[in-house]
């Protein structure tokens, strides 16, 4: 086993948790000893996941444990961010690559906190529980294609990532998919809804909408040659019932707008919500 860590992850909330169960299926806890969890509150279950993979856990952070520290990653809420670094800033190796997975935290901010150095800011989103994220990378320029390649590594193994260069892109990657799950369980809610008010229990109902939706999905992620849209005319038979109810949604535009403005809406609070005040 190593004797000194050479990555280490704050927080052990639900993003933390997600990432953790990854790595154990990725291997990305090798060599032994490599990776220190450090949390206060660690729930049992993730002790436990630490001890079966040889990795280490701390309560709070000790400046001795740090001096091989390659990669430091971030996953605590934003409002906790500014006080975290002020107090590892200190114990930080020089050149350390910081990937930070909090929630509207810019490069700006971190150089800003931890001062010059390799930064990645990531955008993943909730299905990171499951392995089906996708996630956004954006570095600075000090962050070169080896530290990109790193932060790829830990991201991956909690599912998609991609990368954009431009990091005003990231109010819109907020906007699409770290917002977009909550879209698609309204869409699933508001199906189920519509079919019990067509006489549908409500049991099936959602049972329908949700498994509709997952299946569809399922679907679509098979048959990637294919555009969404010739998808969707697979299913829509001129002048049948598919046909009727796509009438409604895009007629006049109305679904896309919809979207459109929703999108944007949310654009614009994460830009607020980064710049406060």
């Amino acid at each position: 086993m190593l004797r000194k860590p050479r990555t280490v992850l704050f927080g052990a909330g639900r993003m933390g948790r997600a990432l953790l169960r990854g790595w154990a299926e990725a291997n990305c806890f090798e060599p032994a000893g490599s990776v220190l969890v450090i949390d206060p509150n660690c729930p049992e279950e993730i002790s436990e996941l630490i001890r079966q993979n040889s990795a280490r856990h701390a309560e709070t952070p000790k400046p001795e444990t740090f001096t091989k520290l390659q990669t430091v990653i971030l996953a605590v809420k934003p409002q906790k961010f500014e006080e975290l670094a002020a107090v590892i800033r200190p114990m930080l190796p020089d050149n350390v690559l910081i990937i930070s997975v909090a929630a509207g935290v810019s490069l700006e901010q971190m150089e800003a906190l931890f001062g010059a150095g390799p930064h990645i800011r990531a955008m993943p989103n909730i299905a990171a529980e499951v392995g089906k994220a996708i996630t956004v990378l954006c570095a600075n320029t000090m962050a070169d294609n080896t530290h990109i390649e790193t932060a790829s590594g830990f991201l991956k193994a909690v599912g998609q990532v991609e990368s954009v260069q431009d990091e005003r892109l990231m109010d819109a990657v907020t906007a699409v998919s770290g917002s977009g799950p909550a879209y698609f369980y309204l869409m699933v809610e508001a199906l189920g809804a519509a079919g019990q008010a067509e006489g549908l229990p409500e049991d099936l109902a959602q049972k329908l909408a949700l498994q509709t939706m997952i299946g569809a999905g399922a679907l679509l992620e098979s048959r990637k040659q294919d555009t969404v849209a010739a998808l969707r005319a697979e299913v829509t038979s001129p002048g049948g019932t598919t046909s009727a109810a796509l009438d409604v949604m895009m007629g006049n535009g109305a679904f896309a707008e919809m979207m459109r403005n929703a999108v944007s809406a949310a654009t614009r609070r994460s830009s607020q919500l980064r710049r406060p005040g």
